[in-house]
């Protein structure tokens, strides 16, 4: 391992243990049997696909330079570390970061739904955040709708000409906020309100969802632009191998 993937390493471990002090006890994403049976199995169906197409691009990516490898593990410990950050929102769920983002702009939105899934797994297991039963739908609104847009967004500002850091932000913090958004759906879709149905609920769990999120966002947002910064001055080869960076400034 070069100096500058050690120093890569480094920052992420601060970053851990930063912010891993946060206590993890009593929030979570949509946490365990709280989904209809019927609810949790289809979010698992719709999911696989995503999940098959994510390891064959990570698999191909490595076949093309296995010295990314450090750079996707920080995707994925990025994603860990922020999610892990907890704020108490709604009956069944909370509010917090996702990470997903900084995935799906280096190494495209289907990696994001392997790394996703593991941290996932990670979290409903050690930490009690989430669900086994409610692993699929946690997966779709966290590690497939959000990083899905967050890449769309930051290819249409590329597009649009828009400063690299600019377009970092606002594919870090829409994406964000698109996963809430899915989480919303999914929630007001198991739970239809008696008087309006669907839509009624749906505008709840938004507007609950929004007070807290929308901050959140923006901190996810800055935060994503400032781990870009700092790969782009200690992992630029990575990075150039990756297609992120396509010529020397």
């Amino acid at each position: 391992m070069t100096k500058r993937q050690k120093l890569v390493l480094s920052i992420v471990t601060a970053l851990t243990l930063v912010f891993g002090v946060v206590p993890t006890a009593s929030a979570m994403h949509i946490m365990e049997g709280y989904l209809p049976a019927g609810h949790s199995l289809l979010w698992g169906v719709v999911c696989i696909p995503f999940v098959v197409w994510g390891f064959i691009s990570i698999k191909n990516t490595l076949n093309e330079n296995r010295k990314v490898i450090t750079v996707l593990a920080m995707a994925g410990a990025f994603i860990f570390v922020i999610s892990s950050l907890k704020i108490p929102s709604v009956t069944g769920s909370c509010s917090h970061m996702t990470g997903t983002g900084l995935g799906a702009i280096l190494f495209g939105p289907a990696s994001v739904s392997v790394l996703g899934i593991i941290v996932l797994l990670f979290q409903a297991i050690l930490l009690a955040h989430g669900g086994l039963t409610t692993l699929g739908a946690n997966t779709f609104s966290m590690a497939i709708a959000g990083p899905f847009v967050s890449f769309g967004i930051y290819k249409l500002c590329q597009k649009l000409k828009i400063s690299k850091l600019v377009s970092v932000f606002l594919a870090a913090s829409l994406g964000d906020l698109v996963t809430y958004c899915m989480t919303s759906i999914q929630l007001s879709m198991a739970y239809p309100s008696e008087v309006g149905g669907m839509m009624a609920s749906l505008i709840k769990f938004l507007g609950i969802f929004a007070t807290t999120q929308v901050p959140l966002a923006i901190v996810e947002g800055i935060l994503t632009v400032l781990i870009v910064i700092g790969l782009e001055s200690f992992a630029k080869p990575e990075l150039r191998a990756i297609g992120f960076i396509r010529e020397d400034k």
